[in-house]
């Protein structure tokens, strides 16, 4: 059994910014980082890598686990934005989640030398365009950096604390206790001990961190579960969109059914990726800044969001029935054209043979209208000639649909503004805690931690 000052479960985005905070600063503190996947140099797709055509369901997966979390292999967007990516704001206030936001990406940007673009929406003459089609462009400011170079900025920021913070990857958290004050973390290494204990596991961790504030008897919300497909098309249709403010984040409230439907998670020359949440494949978008490594479409996700009444509360449960009923039929992800979709007929091998537009993800041929459910589907096809009319040519018949995509959302846990749960010296953060849903906030959510922390102990004079 080993002490720590504080232990830190998880590795993601605010993980890897509680690391960077505490060795900047120096902090007066032994700190320990348990994950339960690989250091960043070992984490390698096999589809990536060439040596499997589909996900072979790796456990845990290199995409969502490990160092950086499943930020790492993303494509690097870095949305600096109170209107979406979580609810940071709501804690620690408007003006301070924006300026940790900005403060990360000041960070990131010193580790990258400085180079990544930042685009912004705002006075966008995009946003009058939408505004004509009911279409409403969120403002944001957004740095790219790319999967490549988010590796590299990664890579910087762990060498740099490693010899500060004790890392161990390959480690799986399994029980957590409290006792006299102190923490006892019990792991597939050993037992570890701690003052303060801070939850960082992110989506991946989501069942784990249920079952831990069940068990410290600490109110959980439900969240909403967001469902749809990855679109991928000839880059040349969102080309006017993209090299203006590359990621737009779109809302539409769709006429049949009054759903809300956006896009997410924009790759110009992009690729269509696997990832392995709980054991469920689902779909995702990467992007590189090297053009030798870029292609020539462009993906993005539609989503369709979900909320749910009273007294059905396991809105995760039933994205994950959706996404196994494509894992069912298509053995992962389903792959369908647009044409095929809405003349009511499966896209087969023969007809894949035709399309024009090139898939960059192996997927099997099918029909998405035997997975996703038809208010959600209808919505999407809406959100898609919707779509066309600001960027002619997405209703294309060899537009290719992937599915599905799902976001999941843990539940919210109750935080105060320090994100400290009602068990004293026990932190919440990041995705897992529910309260962001993207890297920057996350990123950020680290940060506020880390400092509140460093009061606490204190510095060591260097």
């Amino acid at each position: 059994m080993k002490k720590y000052d504080i232990i830190v479960i998880g590795c993601g985005a605010s993980g890897v910014f509680i690391a960077n905070e505490f060795t900047k600063n120096n902090i007066d503190a032994n700190v320990l980082i348990i994950d339960k996947g690989k250091i960043i140099e070992e984490r390698l797709c096999p589809i990536n890598i060439k040596k499997v055509e589909r996900c072979i369901s790796c456990n845990p997966c290199d995409i969502m686990n490990g160092y950086g979390g499943a930020g790492t292999l993303s494509d690097g967007k870095y949305n600096i934005t109170n209107n979406f990516g979580g609810d940071l704001f709501k804690y620690i206030g408007p003006k301070e989640a924006i300026s940790l936001m900005e403060y990360v990406d000041s960070v990131l940007c010193e580790y990258d030398g400085h180079t990544a673009p930042l685009y912004s929406t705002t006075n966008s003459d995009l946003k009058t365009t939408a505004l004509r089609h009911d279409l409403h462009l969120l403002d944001a400011k957004v740095r790219h950096f790319g999967t490549d170079r988010n590796i590299r900025i990664l890579k910087h920021i762990y060498n740099y604390t490693k010899d500060k913070i004790d890392m161990i990857f390959n480690t799986e958290a399994r029980e957590i206790e409290k006792k006299n004050d102190e923490f006892i973390v019990k792991t597939n290494k050993g037992i570890f001990t701690s003052n303060d204990l801070v939850l960082a596991t992110g989506r991946s961790g989501s069942r784990w961190l249920a079952d831990i504030c069940k068990n410290f008897d600490i109110k959980t919300y439900s969240n909403q579960v967001d469902i749809g497909v990855r679109v991928e098309l000839p880059a040349e249709i969102f080309k006017h969109i993209t090299d203006e403010v590359y990621e737009s984040k779109i809302v539409y409230l769709t006429s049949k059914y009054n759903d809300l439907v956006r896009t997410f998670c924009m790759n110009p020359y992009g690729h269509v990726v696997a990832e392995n949440t709980n054991g469920i494949i689902t779909v995702n978008g990467h992007a590189y800044s090297n053009k030798e490594l870029q292609t020539e479409n462009t993906n993005f996700a539609l989503l369709v969001s979900n909320r749910f009444t009273e007294p059905f509360k396991d809105s995760n449960d039933y994205g994950e029935s959706i996404a196994r009923l494509s894992n069912m039929l298509g053995g992962g992800v389903l792959l369908q054209r647009f044409g095929d979709l809405v003349k009511g007929r499966r896209s087969s091998e023969r007809r894949m043979e035709k399309c024009f537009t090139r898939p960059t993800l192996k997927a099997t041929p099918g029909d998405l209208s035997l997975v996703i459910p038809k208010r959600q589907l209808d919505s999407i096809i809406e959100m898609i000639y919707a779509l066309d009319k600001i960027a002619p040519g997405t209703a294309n018949n060899d537009t290719l649909l992937y599915g599905v995509e799902v976001k999941f959302y843990n539940s919210k846990i109750e935080v105060d503004e320090n994100l400290q749960t009602r068990i004293e010296n026990l932190y919440a953060i990041g995705d897992g805690s529910g309260v962001t849903h993207s890297l920057s906030q996350a990123s950020a959510s680290g940060v506020h931690v880390a400092r509140r922390l460093i009061e606490k102990y204190g510095t060591i004079e260097a």
